[in-house]
């Protein structure tokens, strides 16, 4: 069905003419006749008598005007529904992060934005992975990156800074004894890392010996912990655990940028806009602990 017609067949009925129809609408008299003859054609019915005094609606017309009239305030009801539904702090919203950053800094964060907007909804992904914004994969994401490939508009927010990082017990027990170039220290390995091989290798402990494959850097924080060894984690695990220390005279890490990522369109969204000032707001006042 042509639902232009629909309009158009109301319209006619409200004003008596086509030609008072057209200065209501803001359309043309020949575009509504059109519309009118269109319908009729498809309902192979005369809707309207045509007479001098205008346009009156036919039996066939009179049966039609109820219904149409129930369509048109249900599709304004419709309308209604969501006009302005983007200005609402109210919906769902996509968060993609890495599960480091949610399990030890996002919990609180997230309770009291919950607490502010109880009518906005949070998806969380927790991957290590990234979740493509451009492919509709993710609305928000916080990512620690060198660089941004995807098509996203976000902000920068502070360098996150990796350092060689263990228990203060390991540091004290081992460090005094080792060697120049770390013998004596062990690293907990993450596996086949080319670029975590490098950073052993550039760091100021080459020849302490690289111990296990462990892939999960939470499982790593785990290790260091329980007095395990050394390795490299984000600095801002020392200010949630103080049993952890950065091996004093090691350097930073700092290649890395903490990001808030989402779609360029969804800029103008009100649920997504408030939560992306506050994830903002909240991850600066870490910044020192992620800077180092």
């Amino acid at each position: 069905m042509d639902w232009k017609s629909l309009p158009a067949f109301l319209a006619v009925a409200r004003n008596g003419s086509l030609r008072a129809a057209a200065e209501h609408t803001g359309g043309t008299h020949a575009t509504l006749r059109r519309q009118i003859e269109a319908l009729e054609a498809q309902l192979g019915t005369q809707l309207f008598r045509r007479s001098a005094d205008g346009l009156s609606l036919t039996a066939a017309g009179q049966r039609l005007l109820p219904q149409a009239l129930d369509a048109e305030a249900a599709l304004l009801k419709g309308f209604n529904a969501v006009q302005g539904l983007d200005r609402e702090a109210a919906g769902r919203i996509r968060l993609s992060v890495d599960p480091m950053t949610a399990h030890f800094l996002l919990a609180p964060v997230l309770a009291d934005f919950a607490a502010l907007y109880p009518e906005i909804e949070i998806e969380l992904r927790l991957s290590y992975e990234l979740d493509s914004i451009a492919r509709n994969e993710t609305d928000v994401s916080i990512r620690h990156a060198a660089t941004i490939e995807d098509d996203a508009v976000g902000r920068k927010l502070f360098p996150l800074s990796l350092g060689v990082v263990a228990s203060r017990d390991y540091i004290d027990r081992t460090l005094p004894l080792a060697g120049r170039k770390g013998q004596g220290l062990s690293w907990i390995g993450y596996g086949d890392v080319p670029e975590l091989t490098a950073m052993v290798a550039a760091s100021d402990f080459p020849e302490a010996r690289i111990r296990h494959a462990v892939p999960d850097p939470e499982m790593h924080l785990h290790l260091v912990r329980a007095g395990a060894g050394m390795t490299f984690l984000a600095t801002w695990v020392t200010s949630v655990f103080p049993e952890l220390q950065r091996i004093p005279g090691t350097a930073l890490d700092q290649r890395r940028t903490t990001w808030v990522l989402l779609h360029g369109d969804l800029r103008r969204v009100r649920r997504v806009r408030l939560f992306v000032d506050y994830l903002c707001d909240a991850l600066m006042d870490h910044r020192a602990a992620f800077a180092g």
